[in-house]
C-alpha cells in the first residue's frame, strides 16, 4: 500500500464510532471526505432511499446524538449547529453514498473509507485475540503464585538452620517450695 493512501485513510478511521453494536460514520463525517456538504448527501439519500436499508443507514436518536454531542463538543442548535439528527452510515452504507453521488472524488474517496472500516475490523480482532492470551496467562499465573510462593517458603526453611537451645548463663537458684 502506498504512503499517499495511508495518509488519505487515517482521517477516516478515528471518525468511525460504534453506535447499537454497528462501526458507523456519521454523515457529517462522511461528506468531507466525498466533497460533498452534508446536505447535498442526505439530499441523495432521501432521493435514493430504497438503496439504504436499515442495516445500511439509520438516523441517531436524540439520545444518542446528545451522548456524541457531550463526547465530541460539537455545538447545539441553538448556536448554528444541526437542526436535524445526523445519519449513520455503516460499511456498506457508505459504499452505497459513495454511488449515489457519483462525483469523481466519492468514487475515489469511497474506497479509502472502506479500507479504514476494514483496518479497525482487523484491529479489534487482533486486540480481541490479545485480550483473550492475556486472560489465559493470568489465569495460569494464578495458580503457579501460589505454588511458587509455597516451594520459596519450603527452600528458605530448608536454609535456614534450626534454632539451637542454648542453656542461660549464669547461676540459676531452685525455686522455693511454699508452705502450706
Amino acid at each position: 500500500m502506498r504512503t499517499a493512501h495511508i495518509v488519505l485513510m487515517k482521517p477516516v478511521e478515528p471518525k468511525i464510532v460504534i453506535l447499537r453494536g454497528a462501526r458507523v460514520i456519521l454523515d457529517s463525517e462522511l461528506a468531507e471526505p466525498y466533497g460533498v456538504q452534508v446536505k447535498r448527501l442526505n439530499e441523495q439519500v432521501k432521493r435514493n432511499a430504497a438503496r439504504f436499508p436499515h442495516d445500511f443507514m439509520f438516523r441517531l436518536s436524540l439520545n444518542e446524538d446528545r451522548n456524541l454531542r457531550s463526547q465530541f463538543a460539537t455545538s447545539s442548535s441553538a448556536h448554528g449547529g444541526r437542526r436535524h439528527l445526523p445519519y449513520a452510515f455503516t460499511e456498506h452504507g457508505a459504499i452505497m453514498a459513495a454511488t449515489v453521488l457519483s462525483t469523481r472524488r466519492a468514487i475515489e474517496m469511497s474506497v479509502f473509507v472502506v479500507r479504514a472500516f476494514v483496518r479497525l475490523r482487523n484491529m479489534l480482532a487482533t486486540n480481541a485475540k490479545v485480550a483473550s492470551k492475556l486472560v489465559e496467562l493470568e489465569s495460569r499465573l494464578k495458580g503457579h503464585d501460589a505454588s511458587i510462593q509455597a516451594i520459596i517458603d519450603a527452600v528458605d526453611e530448608l536454609m535456614s538452620p534450626p534454632p539451637r537451645k542454648r542453656r542461660p548463663i549464669g547461676f540459676m537458684a531452685p525455686k522455693a517450695v511454699k508452705a502450706r
